[in-house]
């Protein structure tokens, strides 16, 4: 077995997780390009019920994260994965027979109880050796991209041929498709993934919302969200009042996407070359802004609009790929299963408060004052991430180990810290397992493995 790639099991395991993944959040994203055009004629329709119904998955998700990850710890991944998306079926049944705008809300709320995020991840992990987890994870976090963007695209289109209700149908169809690919794809797990590094650990959870780094990171994801829910409960309106028929909207959607992970590229390659990480990723918050403010003092010239578009999903797609990066670098061995927890809490919430703000303006004052509102939340932003550091660039390890009590864990990662590569050492006296941070340039595995006995 080859250290050096995927093997045949995690090659199985990362196609067929990401396709679950992007099953779904092709369902939950298509709305958002339609939503404020195609509900017009559904009763009780209104500003605020747009926002409602665009970001109302999000707060069942931001609820329900970290309890369906322990829960697929205790009763196996793949049973609350099937659960997750029979959950999310129902949501989409539910909201294409829909009459009002309120029973689409409440379809969407039923989408969300389907968070099956944390779940999905954690048998990622436990179907994959250590070494060869990030290319999965990796993989993953492509095909969310991915669907993402294709939402933009087939949102408008779908729902000109089918209609709203015809979208829910078809979203249902692929939660169906991806308990499908459950039964009849998805690897049986072989090995079991150290809990603390996949689920939330809920003793950990306290002392990890407190953490001064990881929570300028939690802000950060939850604005980054506000501002995208936000954007979408008035940019479709805009575009029709430009004279850009509904159809049409993923002429503008698809070559804005694709330009936007080119552009993209060269900041990530920058930053990560020069070590100016912490200035990129603060010239793309500001970058944020200034595309917002474009987008409220050119709302009325389609080239304008074009432009700011196409800077705001640059800045997205970077802080996007950038966020979870982060988090898991600046996380203490050992915890990332429950920063991760907060971290996906965080962006979910995020997701429902950004569809209330935008709601709220519409509703109060005009479209275009929802730009320059998620443009304040941006300087917010850029205040509260100021602070941030960067950390070294480190390779996580865990290692099995006897140890006979708590005092003796904690003697144990005092002797490892010391180690040369080492740059952070945790010891789960519960799990008998050890997590270090490396420099894999100096760190011996043999030297460590030595302290064990």
């Amino acid at each position: 077995m080859s250290v050096s790639g995927l093997n045949p099991l995690e090659k199985r395991a990362a196609v067929s997780l990401a396709a679950i993944f992007g099953f779904r959040m092709l369902g939950l994203f298509m709305l958002m390009p339609v939503f404020a055009i195609y509900g017009e004629n559904l009763e009780g329709f209104s500003p605020i019920w747009i926002g409602l119904a665009i970001g109302a998955y999000g707060l069942t998700q931001a609820i329900l994260q970290i309890p369906m990850g322990m829960l697929s710890d205790r009763f196996g991944r793949r049973p609350i994965i099937v659960i997750g998306l029979i959950l999310f079926a129902i949501g989409s049944v539910v909201a294409a027979l829909a009459e009002s705008v309120y029973m689409v809300t409440l379809g969407r709320a039923i989408q969300g109880t389907g968070a099956i995020a944390s779940a999905v991840l954690a048998l990622a992990a436990d179907l994959t050796r250590e070494e060869q987890r990030p290319k999965v994870m990796a993989v993953i976090g492509m095909c969310i991209g991915m669907s993402f963007s294709l939402a933009l695209i087939f949102g408008p289109m779908l729902a000109e041929s089918f209609g709203l209700s015809g979208l829910f149908w078809i979203t249902s169809l692929f939660a169906l498709a991806g308990i499908v690919v459950v039964f009849t794809l998805v690897p049986t797990a072989v090995n079991k993934a150290p809990r603390g590094e996949t689920v939330a650990i809920p003793a950990l959870l306290s002392k990890l919302a407190r953490h001064p780094q990881l929570v300028r990171l939690d802000v950060g994801v939850m604005i980054l969200h506000l501002m995208l829910t936000a954007v979408f409960v008035s940019l479709p309106q805009m575009l029709m009042k430009t004279g850009m028929a509904a159809i049409d909207h993923w002429t503008l959607y698809f070559p804005v996407l694709i330009g936007s992970f080119f552009l993209m590229v060269p900041f990530i390659i920058f930053s990560s070359k020069k070590a100016k990480e912490r200035e990129v990723f603060l010239a793309a918050i500001v970058g944020l802004i200034i595309s917002l403010a474009g987008l409220f003092f050119g709302a009325d010239n389609l080239t304008a609009i074009v432009a700011a578009i196409l800077l705001f999903f640059v800045a997205f797609n970077y802080l996007e790929a950038s966020l979870p990066a982060l988090v898991s670098r600046i996380t203490p061995p050992g915890n990332k299963g429950s920063a991760m927890g907060i971290y996906s809490s965080s962006q979910f919430f995020g997701a429902f408060l950004g569809g209330i703000l935008g709601g709220v303006v519409v509703d109060l004052s005009n479209p275009r004052v929802v730009f320059i509102t998620a443009a304040a939340m941006g300087v917010i932003w850029l205040f509260v991430a100021w602070g941030m550091s960067v950390p070294k660039r480190s390779k996580p390890v865990s290692i099995n180990i006897n140890c006979k009590d708590e005092d003796h864990a904690e003697v144990l990662a005092e002797k490892l810290v010391t180690l040369p590569g080492v740059l952070e050492a945790t010891v789960v006296f519960e799990e008998n397992r050890c997590y270090l941070k490396v420099d894999d340039k100096t760190f011996d595995l043999e030297s460590a493995k030595a302290l064990m006995v």
